[in-house]
């Protein structure tokens, strides 16, 4: 009997325990957010949009015809794909045609999936956008730099392609995004700004939110895109250049104008700034669950389409992204890439959920010539404006 005086006790303590576990697991499971598979319809509707495919579909011809273009197109309207067209080659020496799930290199088209997963780890309350970066890479050695400006493009930093070749040793053919850190720490190459003091567009600021990803989620890179990402969304033609196996079914070469291939070389190893790689479809997807906020909450959302640069009168970054205009009602934002023979354009236009996707695997200028594809959309009295930049 005297020993159940102090059971009781116990087993009571015990169970306090394990409920309070509980909760607090609980708890955290209920801050998790895990994307939820945004709501699409992938069947055309040519009756609604008639007049647009039309135009749409002489546009693209034209450009094929004339020799201009070789690639991927879908144009989309909230969920309903309104165009959606392969033309040319994914493998010229084989004569592969391309087709709607072939998979192409992102270029820096990959910086918008890079700011969304940062923003995701935002969103689930790891990552304070104005942590500084020191805080989160050890030794690093650029003190003032925040997760913030790296996002924006306002950390001043060199670009690695350019300052990281003068240290590597011969043995290093294919740099890492740690490797490139490791030199920044070891050899402290100059900034050409101080932080926050204007927009700079560099890589190495996108490299870096890999790295911070990485050490947040405890995840690789690639890994954390593939769980939290890419599975969610069903994005199933998506990887990066370090787990994508090159004699996928679905994967192209890229070339120049006159197809001859174009080689990898060794910053290939480096991504989060470009080497993510997918389809239009599974980036149809992606725009798709940003419209719904079925990925990113709208809050979060209005922080990336933000203009954070002041000084740019014409266009501007937020985070992850471009933009050509800062009017909320006529916003819209996008980012091109450029890379061993690959370049892209992804546009959204906000206010009708309008999804502009081209991905070409040849050097076409045309891609960038987004300004034809809304004259198509929203009718040839509409005047176009000039094309954006090129990009790396």
């Amino acid at each position: 009997m005297s020993s159940l005086k102090y059971i009781i006790p116990l087993l009571f303590f015990s169970f306090l325990i394990v409920n309070c576990n509980q909760t607090e697991d609980a708890d955290l499971q209920k801050n998790f957010k895990t994307p939820e598979k945004p709501i699409v319809q992938s069947k055309i509707d040519s009756v609604k949009y008639k007049a647009e495919i039309y135009r749409l579909d002489t546009l693209f011809t034209k450009l094929y015809n004339a020799n201009a273009f070789n690639g991927n197109v879908l144009i989309a309207k909230g969920k309903n794909i309104i165009y959606q067209k392969s033309f040319g080659y994914g493998i010229k020496e084989s004569n592969t045609l391309l087709n709607d799930s072939s998979i192409f290199q992102l270029a820096s088209v990959s910086k918008v999936i890079t700011g969304v997963a940062t923003l995701l780890l935002y969103e689930q309350g790891k990552l304070n956008l104005d942590t500084k970066v020191s805080d989160i890479l050890t030794d690093f050695p650029y003190k003032n730099i925040t997760v913030k400006h790296l996002l924006s493009h306002r950390s001043g930093l060199p670009n690695y392609t350019y300052f990281c070749g003068e240290f590597m040793t011969d043995s290093m053919r294919s740099l890492s995004n740690q490797q490139m850190l490791d030199i920044m720490i070891k050899h402290k190459p100059k900034a050409y700004l101080n932080p926050g003091l204007r927009f700079n567009y560099c890589n190495t600021n996108f490299a870096l939110l890999a790295l911070i990803v990485e050490k947040v989620s405890k995840k690789s890179f690639s890994t954390f895109l593939k769980e939290d990402l890419f599975q969610p969304l069903g994005m199933n033609h998506s990887y990066t250049a370090l787990n994508i196996d090159s004699t996928k079914e679905h994967i192209t070469r890229g070339y120049t104008m006159k197809f001859g291939t174009v080689a990898n070389d060794r910053y290939d190893g480096v991504i989060g700034d470009k080497g993510i790689y997918t389809s239009t479809y599974d980036l149809f997807l992606l725009s798709t669950a940003l419209y719904q906020h079925k990925l990113l909450a709208n809050e979060t959302q209005q922080l990336a389409y933000k203009p954070h640069s002041p000084e740019k009168k014409l266009s501007n970054y937020g985070f992850g992204w471009r933009m050509k205009s800062m009017n909320d009602e006529d916003k819209e934002v996008f980012h091109n890439g450029w890379w061993h023979g690959y370049r892209t354009s992804f546009h959204r236009r906000l206010k009708d959920s309008l999804t502009i996707i081209v991905l070409s695997n040849r050097l076409n200028k045309s891609v960038y010539n987004t300004w034809r594809i809304y004259a198509a959309i929203d009718g040839p009295q509409v005047a176009g404006t000039k094309p954006e930049a090129e990009e790396e």
